[in-house]
């Protein structure tokens, strides 16, 4: 949904008249809008079950969607754009429960594949967009039918899935919408009485992964384009490439993720893509030509990977707080640190070059190796 409304942003700020500044305000609505959800997905899945919040979260994005093309001012377009951060945020929580239940009753990892569906969606619903909006195509239409294809694409998938997510334990069967009895899930000395801040240092190792490996693809989002032109002479008219190399790979290493994790652990293919990361950054920041940045940012993309659904996938075992909660604060916390990436990397560009900016994901990488023991179980990392 957010790939669909991406390539129409020119003709939206010409519509509309907006300068650089008020365009600016109303796309961080966005990122406004996805912080401000907060606590609403875990509460809104004890309250209606996982699968029910999906649905009902994709009919809500879907309007937000769709209504941000009938914007008559500025305005109405940031209130467009705050809901669907909103809905976003609480649908990807949502979803990832969902996903994270399937993967316990299978009793094995498929997260990571479920990730790589949506670098997927988000590279052919932008190119899709992209040709509409070139070809004349109403942005009205255009948005209202991929709604309505979202919505008929996730209430195919809660068929599919059936009874796939029904849990085993009762916190679990009321997260997924489910009321078969089971035995309860909490273990002595884990319930309740788990303090708060004890949750928060446990998420927070996850939470650092995480924003890594969202950062990587902010990173790519808003400089790889320009690293291109700037630093190994791509003509600006190709200078796409490079976001594509990274968003590709990524997605490469999302399908290949799962069986990799499987074979040899969460905690040591992230160290891996630790590595791959800070090669990836030093090969950018020393780039003068473009196959060694392309290389890098293929590295980039392949090495970040599995860091996300990693780490919503081990936020989902946090004791003391429910599977929602876990992967609610997690990535609440992903989303915060997100926010902070490309500023900070347009602040040391500003003052000391583009190359010392782009060396921001060297420390990405070695931050990612540092945590990345915490993907594992815990009998793993004990060990």
């Amino acid at each position: 949904m957010l790939a669909s409304i991406l390539p129409w942003y020119p003709l939206l700020v010409y519509r509309l008249g907006l300068n650089s500044w008020q365009f600016g305000l109303a796309v961080a609505c966005y990122a406004a809008g996805s912080l401000l959800s907060s606590g609403l997905p875990a509460a809104l899945i004890a309250r209606f079950g996982a699968h029910r919040v999906v649905i009902g979260g994709t009919v809500l994005l879907g309007l937000a969607a769709a209504t941000t093309a009938w914007s008559v001012n500025g305005l109405m377009m940031a209130i467009c754009l705050l809901l669907l951060g909103c809905c976003d945020a609480i649908v990807d929580v949502a979803q990832n429960v969902v996903g994270i239940a399937v993967q316990e009753r299978l009793q094995r990892t498929i997260l990571s594949s479920m990730h790589a569906l949506w670098s997927l969606g988000g590279l052919l619903s932008g190119a899709a967009a992209t040709v509409a909006a070139s070809s004349g195509v109403d942005m009205r239409v255009w948005l209202a039918a991929v709604a309505i294809i979202a919505v008929a694409v996730t209430i195919l998938g809660r068929r599919l899935i059936g009874d796939g997510a029904a849990p085993r334990r009762v916190a679990d069967s009321d997260a997924a919408g489910d009321t078969e009895p089971a035995p309860p899930d909490v273990e002595p000395g884990q319930g309740p009485t788990r303090s708060k801040t004890a949750i928060l240092l446990a998420a927070l190792p996850l939470a650092i992964i995480a924003i890594c490996g969202s950062a990587v693809e902010d990173i790519a989002n808003n400089w790889a384009g320009l690293a291109a032109v700037r630093l190994a002479g791509v003509p600006a008219a190709s200078a796409g490439i490079a976001f594509s190399i990274v968003i590709g790979s990524q997605c490469l290493g999302r399908f290949s993720g799962d069986v990799l994790v499987m074979r040899f652990g969460a905690g040591r293919i992230a160290r891996i893509g630790g590595g791959l990361i800070a090669l990836g950054g030093l090969g950018a920041v020393f780039a003068e030509e473009p196959v060694l940045l392309l290389i890098a940012m293929a590295a980039l993309g392949f090495g970040s990977a599995t860091l996300v659904p990693g780490a919503l996938g081990a936020a989902a075992q946090l004791p003391g707080i429910g599977r929602a909660g876990g992967v609610t604060l997690v990535n609440w916390l992903m989303r915060v640190g997100f926010l902070g990436t490309s500023p900070l990397v347009g602040l040391i560009a500003a003052e000391a070059g583009l190359r010392w900016g782009l060396s921001l994901l060297v420390m990405v990488g070695v931050l990612t190796a540092v945590f990345a023991h915490r993907l594992d179980p815990p009998r793993r990392a004990e060990s």
